[in-house]
């Protein structure tokens, strides 16, 4: 059934066997044409699932990839980079979701669009759409970056600035060496003996720069970059035996090994092993020679177990940042039910209309997603979606034909399992009167 314009589009009288998969296609376009009248209901059912004061949203994009080498009209498939890192015909989908994980819309955008300008259009759309004073737009790395900063700065939300917290990449982390030896070498914080985390901020480029420090994660971090150093310095090590060995007529079994195969190898470790700023290879030089840089090492160290956070907002403490950027994850977990659980890739449709349909199929499927999850929490179920679906899936209809002219209709029992995962989701157990309900 589709909503558009206060009218009601369904297949009334149509029988199940006529229902073929070009009616489906062209329901797909019935309901891109009604979008915004889907948009106009789907709010409408939100705003009882949501906070009334809501003022922060995180919003998020992703890429999907689709098949077809054809060329359409305003064609949404375009080639860029994708979230596995590979160049890819796709489309981009980004999702605005609330703090308590309710998807409040979506937008799809071609595969080529720059993240950062989808962000206007987005925070515009709701806007528009919901009852919102303010908006803190949480964002990820992925999303935005350091060269985009003054372009957000830019955006405005009812002629005051965009709020936002934004992650700095780790790749960014030396420019902040200074900041960071100082919170180290600060003896109140006495960062290498916290037991628990530590949250502070400083100034930087006329932002609040929210730092935070885990023990745990800079002692997992460290340990795992001692191990893999010392893999590295052993098979080296092991190696100049070897070529040693050699040089003095000594035999070993298998191969010969020169120089150049030794420096191959280290040089394709340490690219695996991702120490390329640290393990230095030396290329150039005839014989193998490979050298630590502890200033490196150092920096790295420092890096370890901290998240930087660049915001405008004034008026929450670093805690309450921090505890904003960790709730993205929620977001992210979203997209991977769409991927995974709905499976909204690899899309097959050329047509934009039949793309936009698609990815808002998929949507209402995430909000339903979340309601279950949501409501089986509320319960205290240990289900997931999934596993809640999969047991309700087993429940069937059965259809007995008696004699020549009659049929009789009926549900398979419903288990107490069953029993109450209906009663976590508030919906009522169904019953053979639903069988005899009417598609609309």
């Amino acid at each position: 059934m589709l909503i558009c314009h206060g009218a009601v589009y369904g297949p009334p009288g149509v029988d199940e066997t006529e229902v073929t998969h070009q009616r489906l296609l062209r329901s797909m376009d019935i309901l891109d044409e009604c979008s915004d009248g889907v948009n106009k209901m789907m709010s409408e059912l939100l705003m009882r699932l949501i906070d009334q004061d809501l003022s922060v949203v995180f919003y998020d994009m992703t890429t999907i990839r689709t098949h077809g080498l054809t060329q359409e009209l305003d064609d949404l498939r375009a080639y860029g980079m994708s979230k596995e890192s590979s160049i890819d015909r796709q489309v981009m989908l980004g999702v605005v979701q609330t703090a308590d994980g309710i998807p409040l819309a979506h937008h799809v955008w071609p595969g080529n669009t720059a993240e950062v300008q989808t962000l206007q259009s987005a925070v515009a759309d709701i806007l528009g759409r919901f009852p919102i004073q303010r908006i803190i737009v949480v964002a990820d790395r992925g999303l935005l970056s350091m060269e985009t900063l003054e372009q957000l700065k830019a955006l405005k939300v009812k002629g005051g600035p965009l709020e936002f917290i934004m992650t700095v990449p780790g790749r960014r982390y030396g420019e902040f060496e200074p900041i960071l030896s100082a919170l180290h070498e600060d003896k109140d914080l006495d960062l290498a003996n916290a037991k628990a985390e530590v949250t502070g901020q400083t100034a930087w480029q006329g932002h609040r720069l929210v730092w935070a420090h885990s023990p745990k994660m800079a002692e997992q971090a460290n340990l795992a970059r001692r191990e893999r150093i010392k893999a590295i310095e052993d098979g080296a090590a092991m190696r100049v035996d070897k070529l040693d060995g050699q040089d003095t007529g000594k035999k070993h079994r298998g191969r010969k090994l020169s120089d150049s195969g030794a420096k191959a190898w280290m040089y394709h470790e340490v690219k695996e092993a991702r120490l390329g700023k640290i393990i230095k290879v030396d290329l150039k030089s005839d014989l193998f020679s490979y050298q630590i840089d502890e200033k490196a090492l150092k920096l790295a160290e420092l890096n370890d177990g901290k998240l930087l956070l660049v915001t405008n907002v004034t008026d929450l403490t670093p805690l309450e940042v921090v505890a904003r950027y960790k709730a993205l994850a929620d977001i992210e977990r979203g997209f991977r039910v769409l991927k995974d659980e709905i499976e909204i890739g690899p899309i097959y449709h050329r047509l934009p209309q039949r793309i936009r349909a698609h990815a808002t199929i998929c949507f209402i499927a995430l909000i339903l997603h979340r309601i279950i999850r949501q409501r089986l929490k509320a319960a205290g179920s240990p289900l997931s979606p999934r596993r809640a679906l999969q047991m309700l899936s087993a429940i069937q209809k059965h259809t007995v034909h008696l004699g020549t002219n009659t049929t009789t209709s009926g549900l398979s029992n419903i288990s107490t399992e069953q029993s109450r995962v209906y009663n976590a989701l508030k919906t009522g157990r169904p019953t053979s009167k639903h069988l005899q309900l009417e598609l609309l």
